[in-house]
């Protein structure tokens, strides 16, 4: 399909947008850069087709087990409700911690407020080795109401599903599972594990509007700086 894609160069060229007293020198560049902005697009679509496209995923054979806000033991199945996917967030938010990781919060906050939109066409979870009162005590902190937080009940999940690190500590992550036929499978997760020299480590997609907000300013992102869980005023 790419290859019958008219050049980005070309769609750059009929850019109608003129900022007023802009130089040329500015809408130079800006027509450069707007050139590499569809080539990112593009590159995204074709990212997205290459996931979609992966072979069928590991079956999931583990018990594993999870309680619910409501004190419910469940399992992975019932999570997908009446979807055909699910996907399982692990929350830096374990016993030994006092606060939960305020990255995973400030992701957790975007998907609270897209989560209804998102579970209309999959299902969404949270998952933490904390017990499920203290989870549910900071998301009355935080004032969410659509995700849906669940206690690792066993420790089963976490040790699969690279939640925790051999030195007790916890790992953030992104898990999409499907079920077809009663039968689960993983379908992705994230895996970019090294960052380059400079950055943050940060995946892709990115997940957090945050980072696409910080990247829009003239100073772009500080690798040195991360969100706090509360704010002064």
């Amino acid at each position: 399909m790419t290859d019958t894609l008219e050049p980005a160069a070309a769609l750059a060229a009929r850019n109608p947008v003129r900022i007023l007293n802009e130089s040329a020198e500015y809408r130079a560049a800006r027509q450069e850069l707007l050139i590499q902005e569809y080539e990112l697009r593009r590159l995204t679509e074709k990212v997205a087709a290459m996931r979609r496209a992966l072979p069928e995923g590991a079956a999931v054979t583990g018990h594993y087990r999870f309680i619910a806000e409501d004190g419910r033991e469940v399992g992975l199945a019932e999570m997908f409700a009446d979807k055909t996917s699910l996907a399982v967030y692990n929350f830096m938010f374990g016993p030994k911690r006092a606060r939960p990781c305020p990255m995973c919060t400030n992701l957790l906050g975007a998907l609270e407020g897209n989560a209804n939109d998102i579970q209309q066409k999959m299902a969404l979870a949270v998952v933490a080795r904390s017990p499920i009162e203290r989870l549910i005590a900071f998301k009355k902190e935080r004032g969410w109401r659509s995700l849906k937080l669940y206690s690792d009940a066993n420790g089963e999940w976490s040790r699969d599903f690279h939640a925790v690190g051999d030195d007790g500590g916890d790992i953030p992550g992104l898990h999409v599972f499907t079920r077809r036929d009663g039968s689960i499978r993983h379908f992705w997760s994230g895996e970019m594990t090294e960052a380059d020299p400079g950055q943050d480590p940060r995946g892709a997609p990115e997940l957090a509007p945050l980072w696409h907000m910080v990247d829009i300013r003239p100073e772009g992102r500080d690798p040195d700086w991360y969100p706090e869980l509360d704010y002064p005023g």
